[in-house]
């Protein structure tokens, strides 16, 4: 039976399932002969297809199985709970804490302070502040404090490469007095390097600031190298052995196997280096602290998975990460996970995945713990990949693509993340920031820019007919292309004519409106521009082409400056003066030169965007640079220029999708239970086509996507409410049920007891026994319980006699003295310093009987009613299924019409190239 509703032809259930619970998507691969005799594999788009939709029904199916039984799921639920949701991130307050030796012209804000104290009482931890929340201040106080306390020795500080000036800079502005040693280019030549490790080695310096590339060519130890490598050499033999054993795919074998050999070659690079005595290895610098700056650098950081071809994940060393977390690991042997500090306003740039390597970096004994340090157990746990089979880059055949779609249980997941990372987002900081104003300019495309999009849907269709060799043209070139035409067509073709109405002249012409209208202020501008660079080899590029117009537009030669002429920090650093100053107020430049430290915000009163990033952190980087503390200006203007026509409205609508999801997650408030994710670099065959044909299919498509969304998650929600209503049916309602009538047998039970011994006259005192003595007398009766009280120091009650059938139990809490009444139930009282009055209390305590009895039975008849509604509502369909059906249909549909316009639109050029050729 499971084989008949769960398998296919080629695949049966059991081969779905232990595909499934390996994390792997299920793929069908026909063996081909080549011409020469040679046999391959190839994938086989339909039995594919097919079998892939079968697991997504047993995944389903599996779900909806898990979660019937409500004994299965109060013990899931409780699992769950007890192994992630039996913590609280801690909330660190630094208001107290003095800092001996800062300037007292500065003062640190209150995130600041506490963003110290988690550094200074907490663990590991992760500056993950807004892009200009002042993180450097954080990380020297913190530096600066530590040392004065005693809790480290030697603080090392890796920036980026063009910051160690500034760096230095800002830490002797907040401590002038401290004792820093920055390392320059000089310091790192091959003649120098040994004598300046050496100086780290044998100085006592507050801190030593060195630039990221400096930072990796400090050596950790051989030792350390080969135990890593060997460990890594031995996960990847053992994931190779297991795919061979299930007849994995090829490619993912033959991935795995060059990535063993190279670091099996770096193994033996490493054994037969000399070993050189003289080399001053990280572990014997001295340093117990490490700080990390623009920490998002070192994202790229290698990890085994089971998972095949999972976009987003990085399968290949990057060097300088590996040698990142390998001094992570020595400093956390040293310190007990207390001694690196990160710091990124960007810590999820582009993908969930990001938010693992940072786990890993600092929170590696954690991850072991919890039994999350293998990837694939964190996928599993938080994550959800789906795959698609789609053209392959260079439209030579068709692929499995897997990629993270979802990530679920994300409160649980940011808890933990949490536990380092000090997230401080705009709605927390309450920034003395500038307001922006957002203007997006939309241009008209040109003819030539229409004709060149239909030749960028040409070339597409020819990749996807496999009639071009891939080296000569591929879907990430025409992505490419398509960016470079949305920015000016004369990047394509120097000699086409230069469009008035470009975004290009679009631009100049902001530019110099904005600049003669801050004359007198001397008000600066930043344009950013990733796509044309100057390269001065005499080709176009819309850096000269800009500085040319703004120059016959009157504006100064010397006041119009590109990022890229400033090669060194000691430049660099005159060259942001000057900015500052007004003395240059139009800087041009990409994000990556001009993104992450450039701090130039004093007179910034506008900031072009001439292009689209892929990644929504480089446009959270660049508008940091102007709504950024220090920026003189109350509002300032951010320009974003769109051709129409062109694939730049997608990418921005692309980007801003990615930052939804970023911003899900990355939240002062709770985050979602769960979110999309989203990581591209090229557009898909169809997208290029539907862009590239104007096709209205698209919009409508993305429009039915966030509505197809929204209905799940609230069908998922009626889904959930649903095993509530039926847990507390079997379980809560019972059990409170018998509980209230438990009370009110005993209050019955109480009143009867009360009634027995009332006293004889109505103004008579009833008898009062206290330490075996019985008293008749009020005033007798009241001073006895106070000499009672004060022979109390016990929080356990005591018993110390009995009232009106009642035995007496005094104790003592925070200084307050409570009398308990005890018959089928216990009656409090707090007791006061006045003898008559206690007695009052007490008699009017054993008085609220009745009313507590009414109270009792009225939450009784509110449980029954309860009890009622949840019986006639357990059961109901979600209202709004037929809707969902209809909109998942019509999505299904739309698919299915985008690819087919698109394969008509490829079956036309076919034709005409046929008809052109016969001609």
């Amino acid at each position: 039976m499971a084989y008949v509703t769960y398998g296919t032809d080629r695949a049966n259930a059991y081969k779905i399932i232990e595909d499934t619970l390996n994390l792997r998507d299920v793929r069908i691969y026909d063996t081909v002969t080549d011409p020469d005799g040679r046999e391959r594999r190839v994938l086989n788009k339909k039995d594919t297809t097919l079998a892939q939709q079968k697991q997504q029904t047993i995944k389903a199916a599996f779900r909806d199985w898990i979660w019937k039984d409500p004994d299965r799921r109060q013990t899931l639920v409780q699992q769950y709970n007890e192994q992630f949701n039996s913590t609280r991130p801690r909330e660190y307050d630094g208001s107290h804490i003095t800092f001996s030796g800062i300037n007292p012209e500065i003062t640190l804000r209150p995130h600041q302070l506490n963003a110290i104290a988690h550094i200074l009482y907490g663990g590991n931890t992760l500056l993950a502040h807004e892009v200009g929340a002042g993180k450097t201040f954080e990380m020297v106080g913190a530096a600066m404090e530590a040392k004065r306390l005693g809790l480290c020795q030697k603080s090392l500080f890796a920036v980026p490469n063009h910051l160690t000036e500034q760096w230095a800079s800002e830490f002797l502005r907040l401590y002038p007095s401290a004792n820093i040693l920055v390392a320059s280019k000089k310091d790192f030549e091959k003649s120098n390097r040994k004598k300046f490790c050496a100086r780290i080695a044998t100085g006592d310096y507050d801190a030593i600031i060195m630039g990221h590339s400096q930072f990796e060519r400090i050596p950790i130890s051989t030792e350390r190298q080969e135990r890593l490598l060997h460990e890594q050499i031995d996960e990847i033999t053992e994931g190779i052995d297991e795919l061979k054993r299930n007849h994995g795919e090829r490619f993912t074998i033959k991935q795995l196997e060059r990535t063993r050999k190279s670091l099996e070659a770096r193994l033996e690079k490493l054994n037969k280096t000399e070993r050189k005595d003289n080399v001053v290895t990280f572990e014997q610098l001295g340093v117990d602290r490490l700080y990390v700056d623009e920490a998002h650098s070192f994202k790229n950081l290698f990890l085994y998975t089971k998972m095949r071809n999972v976009a987003g994940l990085s399968q290949t060393e990057a060097q300088k990460s590996s040698d990142m977390f390998l001094k992570c690991q020595y400093i956390d042997e040293l310190t007990d996970s207390k001694g690196i500090i990160f710091a990124t306003g960007t810590p999820v740039s582009n993908s969930m995945t990001e938010l693992y390597t940072m786990m890993r970096y600092l929170q590696y004994s954690t991850l072991q713990r919890q039994g999350l340090s293998h990837f694939d157990c964190w996928a599993s746990t938080f994550g959800e990949t789906v795959t698609a089979i789609e053209l392959t880059p260079e439209g030579t055949g068709y692929r499995a693509r897997t990629r993270f779609a979802k990530f679920f249980n994300l409160p649980e997941l940011m808890t933990l993340f949490k536990e380092v990372a000090d997230i401080k987002t705009t709605d927390q900081l309450k920034l003395p920031i500038p307001k922006a104003n957002y203007h997006t300019v939309v241009l008209k495309p040109t003819e030539h820019q229409k004709d060149m999009v239909q030749e960028l849907s040409e070339r597409a269709a020819a990749v996807h007919g496999g009639s071009v060799d891939p080296r000569t043209d591929n879907m990430l070139k025409i992505t490419g292309d398509g960016r470079k035409l949305g920015l000016d067509q004369r990047i394509i073709n120097p000699l086409l004519p230069d469009d008035p109405d470009s975004k290009v002249n679009a631009c100049v012409n902001n530019i110099l409106r904005i600049w003669q209208g801050g004359q007198a202020d001397r008000l600066t501008q930043l344009v950013f521009c990733d796509i044309s660079t100057p390269k001065n080899d005499g080709q176009f590029n819309v850096y000269e082409d800009i500085r040319a117009k703004l120059i016959a537009g009157g504006v100064p030669e010397k006041e119009i400056t590109f990022i890229h002429d400033a090669n060194t920090e000691v430049r660099k650093k005159e060259l942001f003066a000057k900015v500052r100053s007004g003395q240059v107020r139009i800087l041009m430049g990409s994000t990556s030169k001009m993104g992450a430290g450039t701090n130039v915000q004093d007179r910034l009163i506008a900031l072009h965007d001439l292009d689209c990033p892929w990644r929504p952190g480089d446009l959270a980087q660049r508008g940091g640079r102007i709504v950024r503390q220090g920026n003189e200006n109350p509002e300032v203007d951010i320009y974003r220029y769109v051709t129409e026509g062109t694939f730049d409205s997608y990418l921005y609508q692309t980007v801003e999708n990615k930052q939804r999801f970023i911003s899900q997650i990355m939240t002062s408030k709770s985050p979602v239970r769960s979110c999309e994710d989203v990581d591209e670099t090229a557009l898909s065959y169809a997208e290029i086509k539907a862009l590239c044909a104007g096709n209205p299919k698209i919009k409508e498509k993305m429009d039915l996507d966030i509505e197809v969304a929204r209905l799940r998650l609230l069908k998922a929600d009626h889904q959930s409410q649903q095993y509530r209503m039926e847990d507390k049916l079997l379980k809560y309602f019972p059990e409170n049920i018998e509980r209230n009538k438990g009370y009110i047998k005993g209050f019955e039970d109480d009143m009867a007891l009360l009634a027995v011994n009332a006293p004889d006259k109505a103004d008579a005192f009833p008898v009062m026994e206290i330490h075996e003595k019985k008293f008749t007398e009020k005033g007798e009766a009241g001073a006895a319980l106070l000499l009672a009280c004060k022979e109390i120091k016990d929080r356990e009650p005591v018993v110390i006699g009995s009232y009106r059938g009642f035995a007496m139990y005094l104790s003592v809490v925070e200084r307050e003295y409570k009398l308990s009444l005890k018959g089928a139930m216990t009656h409090n009282v707090e007791l006061g310093i006045d003898a008559y009055g206690n007695l009052t209390r007490i008699d009017n305590a054993l008085a609220e009987m009745g009313s507590r009895l009414k109270s009792v039975q009225a939450q009784l008849d509110n449980l029954y009613l309860q009890m009622e509604n949840a019986k006639q509502e357990l059961g109901k369909p979600f209202l709004q299924e037929q809707e969902l059906q209809q909109k998942s249909a019509r999505l299904a549909e739309l698919n299915l019409e985008i690819n087919e316009d698109v394969n008509q639109i490829q079956k036309e050029q076919n034709n005409e190239n046929e008809w052109e050729q016969e001609l």
